[in-house]
């Protein structure tokens, strides 16, 4: 008996052995905030030449992008395979859960014998659950390996961060005078001494890039070992982090494939080649997964461009972007092969709200000053306005995306079939960005926003007619919103009061004293939205009662942090109109006790922002 079930075991060992080798090492490096702004795509002022050598044995894609235009979201996109509107964590540093039956890659990978290592950041809006990573940390590295494992290596670089464009003093490499200025913004020396840094942080992290397949090649794998580098977004500079214009979307994604994975490659992939299909963060898990042999679990919602179980090319990839920071905001974009459609559901927000972290960068300070003097063309201004509820863009003939053709007769029927993608893809995921922030974690207790969104806690199709109605800002609209004030979910009440507020002193005087009664309403949200509208556009007495409401919701100790964050930027909004708010707001923590560390200095941030405007006036 003891002779059979040593040979089992030795049988077992010698099986998992041979389907370890049978799996491809796979190695990922990434860098921070910086877009296709290298020389294998095409940029002549880029000096990459480490890159350049791995795209020509590779293959790059020019239509990939990271779902999300800023970090975390982002990244939170990769880590789960899922959409972060369909799973809550969309809101930048939020933290909400997966399903349990749901697991991050690293575990399927593990599962399958992989040794999985992060070097070094994870920064996921969704909470860990049990073990997902072998190690992770400075210290990851496919050598700590077990002798015989197959590794999934990770390796970010951090060095091409938006922090990095304006660490002073700096020596500059790239001539200034030299550089592509976008046309969104004013060709000024400082601008262009940001964007000449930008791209010497990118030569450094190319730099770096090459010490990694160094190590690959000492180490004798280079011919086993498929390799991707992509950036986690667009890049570091204003308009393009944060923000899910193409240009804050694209990345730059090289695949590597050595000629013993070949036979993974996807058809059109000719190597020193460029393809345009549409790949996306959402995309990367399920197809690890197919280069490993394992079809891809049926939940996730990318398609895999490698691998044994690949699927057909998309038309469009999807973005989006919801709270940034310190600031609200809802945006859903889609991107074709030449155009790209976005959908603003706060159109009355401005593009620039003033984000702290974005305004430390001089570009963004000039860039501001020179509105508000009044020193800039059209395209330059557009970014300092509020928005449209859609927009269009032709990547081909307006790479910098400053024609919005969507009001074009010409474009109408791009736009009207990108339009129905949008709708489709965010019913077909259940976005729950539609909800306040607050609600989507209020809704889910004792489960998760995902699971929530498939149950009656989340009347999706009634909360999304709601949005769209108020965000469309039509005139005829104004009556069924008035309406929607009565409603029994707070989610539409919400929307109700929001498309009063977007459609100014017409519409807040078309409510009456219906906005008023909303003041008092159960749900803190509808409370913060129709206090803003009546301080914006109300009567003294109006405004005075709005007033009185926000002083009651900004106290994050009180409220917690969600209705404070709003309350807070609606005080903002008002302006001096809220100036009898200067002593309460004085006195409120910056980091209050009782919220979530990931997002708990925002409220700080709105404090500081605030009091620094009320105290000049």
């Amino acid at each position: 008996m003891k002779k059979i079930i040593k040979v089992l075991i030795i049988c077992s060992i010698g099986t998992a052995l041979t389907r370890a080798g049978d799996l491809p090492n796979i190695l990922w490096i990434t860098s921070e905030d910086n877009g296709p702004h290298l020389g294998c795509y095409g940029d002549t002022y880029a000096t990459t030449p480490n890159l350049d050598a791995l795209a020509e044995k590779g293959m790059i894609y020019t239509r990939a992008i990271s779902n999300a235009p800023v970090c975390a979201p982002a990244r939170t996109t990769i880590i789960s395979g899922l959409y972060p509107p369909s799973t809550g964590a969309e809101h930048m540093r939020s933290m909400t859960r997966l399903p349990p039956n749901f697991k991050m890659y690293p575990s399927y990978l593990r599962d399958l014998g992989y040794y999985c290592t992060n070097n070094s950041k994870e920064d996921y809006n969704l909470m860990k659950e049990g073990e997902v990573w072998n190690e992770s940390g400075k210290k990851g590295h496919w050598r700590n390996r077990p002798k015989g494992s197959p590794f999934f290596a990770i390796f970010n670089f951090t060095i091409s961060h938006e922090s990095k464009i304006r660490k002073r003093p700096h020596t500059q490499v790239h001539d200034p005078a030299k550089v592509r200025v976008p046309a969104y913004h004013p060709d000024h020396p400082e601008v262009r001494k940001d964007w000449a840094q930008y791209y010497d942080m990118i030569t450094e992290m190319d730099k770096m890039v090459g010490d990694k397949l160094n190590e690959l090649r000492e180490d004798g794998l280079e011919k086993d070992t498929i390799v991707f580098y992509y950036g986690d977004h667009g890049s570091g500079m204003p308009r393009s982090k944060r923000w899910p214009f193409f240009s804050g979307l694209n990345i730059p994604l090289i695949v590597h494939l050595p000629e013993k994975w070949k036979h993974l490659a996807s058809p059109n992939f000719k190597v020193g080649g460029s393809s345009d299909r549409r790949v996306g963060f959402v995309d990367l898990a399920p197809t690890l997964l197919s280069l490993a042999g394992q079809k891809p679990p049926t939940h996730l919602q990318g398609h895999a461009f490698l691998g044994k179980h690949q699927a057909q090319p998309q038309e469009y990839g999807y973005g989006f972007r919801g709270r940034m920071d310190e600031r609200y905001d809802m945006v859903r974009s889609v991107v074709g092969k030449r155009y790209i459609y976005i959908r603003n559901y706060m159109p009355h927000k401005l593009y620039g709200q003033h984000v702290g972290y974005m305004f430390v960068t001089t570009t963004t300070q000039v860039w501001k000053k020179l509105f508000d003097e009044g020193k800039l063309n059209q395209a330059q201004s557009h970014f300092w306005k509020v928005k449209p509820p859609e927009e269009l863009y032709d990547l081909e003939n307006d790479p910098d995306e400053v024609n919005n053709l969507a009001g074009s007769k010409d474009h109408t029927k791009v736009l009207n079939k990108m339009r129905q993608a949008h709708l489709e893809h965010i019913k077909r995921i259940i976005d729950v960005g539609f909800l306040p922030e607050g609600e989507i974690h209020e809704r889910s207790r004792g489960s998760t926003p995902y699971e929530m969104a498939r149950t009656e806690k989340y009347p999706y199709q009634r909360i999304m007619i709601a949005a769209d109605l108020a965000s469309g800002l039509s005139s005829w609209a104004t009556k069924p919103l008035i309406g929607y004030l009565k409603d029994k979910d707070s989610a539409i009440r919400y929307w109700g009061a929001m498309g009063l507020l977007m459609r100014g002193k017409k519409g807040v005087s078309s409510a009456g004293k219906k906005l008023e009664i909303a003041l008092s309403d159960n749900s803190l949200y509808v409370r913060v939205v129709a206090a803003e509208a009546l301080g914006k556009y109300g009567s003294q007495k109006q405004i005075e009662k709005a007033v009185k409401t926000l002083g009651k919701i900004i106290d994050p100790v009180q409220n917690g942090g969600f209705p404070s964050m709003l309350a807070m930027n609606a005080v903002d909004h008002l302006d001096n109109k809220a100036k009898s708010l200067l002593p309460k707001i004085q006195s409120m923590p910056r980091t209050p006790e009782g919220i979530d560390k990931r997002f708990q200095g925002y409220v700080g941030r709105l404090v500081d922002t605030t009091l620094n405007e009320l105290e000049k006036k």
